[in-house]
């Protein structure tokens, strides 16, 4: 149409299929999944990849695993090569002393879904929960903690190198994330639970102020 074509011949052509493809899940799947969701909150684990560009357009890959009852990233990684051998000792890696999931949720990557990850799996006692081809609702805690990595730190920051973005990733998930960020699904508190402290009045009340990313954010503490 911005070309002057009057009557184009198929103006919605790609429309017509994402209609076909991207159809709903049904009720009944929703049911049975939230369902699962809420009866296995505490012993289930996500993980998901999403990518990122340096300012040298090389594209490095993001691994987040995330604990669904305290919404704590329990590990993440950067690669420029995220192969099944480097996936499964980043898994090793979050899973010291045979602290693992029950379940574990993940896309039909080939990563995840190959015999040496999946026989890493079964070794250890972790049941893979593989999601439906093209439902991402099925991960929610991932999708939605990679989508407030994004909002909160890589839209405002290109990385110079894999060892740049790893840094970055750190102060921002360990001093901010995990420590200091509230969440509504947690009723205000943080994956690792932060200190209780008494009631003051005004005049004896003094917090600190840490910044975060070089102020990006900040974090609050009570000063006793």
């Amino acid at each position: 149409m911005n070309l002057g074509l009057k009557d184009p011949p198929a103006p919605n052509t790609i429309a017509k299929y994402i209609k076909d493809m991207r159809k709903p899940p049904t009720r009944r799947q929703l049911e049975n999944w939230h369902s699962f969701m809420r009866n296995h909150m505490d012993v289930t684990w996500a993980t998901d990849f999403f990518i990122i560009p340096t300012i040298r357009f090389e594209v490095l890959y993001v691994l987040i695993i995330i604990e669904h009852g305290s919404r704590r990233i329990a590990h993440f990684a950067v690669t420029k090569n995220p192969n099944m051998f480097w996936l499964t000792q980043q898994f090793r890696n979050a899973t010291p002393y045979g602290k693992h999931p029950k379940y574990l949720i993940h896309d039909n990557d080939p990563v995840f879904k190959s015999k040496v990850f999946q026989d890493f799996l079964a070794s250890s006692n972790i049941k893979s929960k593989a999601i439906t081809f093209r439902s991402p609702w099925q991960n929610p805690y991932a999708e939605r903690v990679i989508g407030t990595i994004r909002k909160e730190l890589l839209n405002h920051i290109i990385p110079f190198s894999e060892r740049h973005l790893y840094k970055l990733l750190d102060e921002y998930i360990n001093d901010y994330y995990n420590t200091a960020r509230t969440h509504q699904g947690l009723d205000g508190n943080t994956p690792i639970p932060t200190p209780k402290y008494g009631v003051v009045d005004i005049d004896d009340f003094k917090i600190k102020t840490t910044p975060v990313l070089n102020g990006l954010y900040h974090r609050y503490d009570r000063v006793a």
